[in-house]
């Protein structure tokens, strides 16, 4: 049953296009994992190998992967230094959060750096990426599948403005219910920071082991790579309170779009620079990597996570400075990857595009409540996300 009122306007072009992405999203992660290990490590260009379903699928890899979503779902279940309360539903109810994704990733560390003082042969993991990526991909598609049974029980009132168009395939992918959750367990904001997140932290630094095993030590540019994206994930899952008043909780269902992307695209795709130095070495001398640091310290504007790291007069020279201060971050991720290949900088563009998208949304979700107001504040702010260029 579709909620009342005039349903939001179809976006990725509607049930084909959502069908194309539901392909092609995970083709894409495939085919940036075949490349970051490849000896050209050409982004444009075929993939060097087609791998067949034996390179694929694992039994373990699988395991795994519900392994570590269990162990996340443990510590989400613990005691919180504090329950947050959601933003105000269509029902005047609001939801409780438990704060402790910060909690969640200590524990977690501790726990891999006891499994290491064991035996756990954490170098061995970035040889699993494949088909640790299937294991997830297909994850994503069953959880999905069964978010999407679970919202057609759901009561209007539970529904997303723009997951619910009557099309399944369109419904399936960008998520009918708002905040499926059973008992004190929110599927979306678990999902939202937590295993994606913290599985981020922990491929990179298994690139980081193998590096150090393949040649001595990791190189400064590995170091780089793991202190400024373990900064952002630390920085997001302290401040996790600010994600409550994100777009993606506060109006997208949870479909297969976020499903997929929280729990296979970001730990795959997002680790690729340090997946890229383990097979492409990078010198990297102090002066380029206190230039990189610098450029990496500029990220003080408040990101697209919703962390208010809020900087004086920037949302007086363009309308989205929070989206800004990510795409520099992104850029100081890549630079440790040196310029002899675009690879590195697949994330830079990929985020670009998907800022672009996001801030069109924005505009047109600010233009519906702030009416001439926003008019007027886009007459004297014309700049969108860079200044003097968009």
């Amino acid at each position: 049953m579709a909620p009342h009122g005039p349903r939001a306007p179809l976006e990725f072009g509607g049930p084909l296009g959502a069908a194309a992405l539901m392909l092609l999203l995970p083709a894409t992660m495939f085919y940036l994992l075949l490349v970051a290990r490849s000896g050209p490590a050409r982004l444009l260009g075929p993939p060097p190998y087609l791998p067949g379903l034996q390179a694929l699928w694992s039994p373990r890899a699988l395991l795994l992967c519900l392994a570590w979503l269990g162990l996340q779902a443990a510590l989400y279940l613990l005691p919180a230094r504090k329950v947050a309360e959601g933003q105000e539903l269509k029902d005047k109810s609001r939801l409780q959060y438990p704060i402790n994704g910060f909690q969640a990733l200590v524990l977690t560390a501790l726990l891999a750096g006891l499994g290491v003082l064991a035996g756990l042969p954490l170098a061995a993991l970035p040889e699993m990426l494949l088909p640790l990526a299937f294991a997830a991909t297909l994850i994503a598609f069953v959880f999905s599948l069964l978010l999407y049974l679970k919202s057609q029980v759901a009561p209007a009132s539970a529904l997303a403005p723009g997951g619910s168009s009557g099309n399944p395939i369109y419904d399936f992918f960008m998520g009918r219910e708002l905040n499926p959750r059973i008992c004190f367990l929110d599927f979306k904001y678990f999902c939202e920071l937590r295993p994606g997140l913290i599985g981020w932290v922990l491929i990179n630094l298994a690139l980081l082991v193998q590096e150090a095993e393949l040649r001595g030590s990791p190189s400064l540019a590995m170091w780089l790579v793991n202190g400024f994206q373990l900064l952002y994930v630390g920085d997001a899952l302290w401040h996790e309170e600010a994600v409550l008043t994100t777009m993606d909780i506060t109006h997208d269902g949870f479909g297969f779009m976020l499903v997929f992307g929280d729990l296979a695209w970001v730990p795959f795709t997002y680790s690729l620079q340090a997946q890229f130095l383990v097979h492409h070495p990078q010198a990297l001398g102090l002066p380029m990597a206190s230039t990189i640091c610098l450029i990496n310290d500029l990220e003080t504007i408040s990101t697209a996570t919703g962390r208010q790291l809020l900087v004086s007069g920037w949302w007086g020279m363009v309308r989205h400075p929070n989206y800004l201060g990510d795409l520099i971050m992104a850029l100081a991720w890549s630079l440790p990857c040196g310029a002899s290949h675009l690879l590195p900088y697949f994330y830079l563009l990929y985020f670009t595009s998907l800022l672009v998208h996001r801030e069109a949304h924005d505009e047109r979700q600010c233009l519906q409540k702030y009416g001439l107001a926003w008019h007027e504040y886009c007459r004297r702010v014309p700049y969108r996300i860079v200044p003097y260029i968009y």
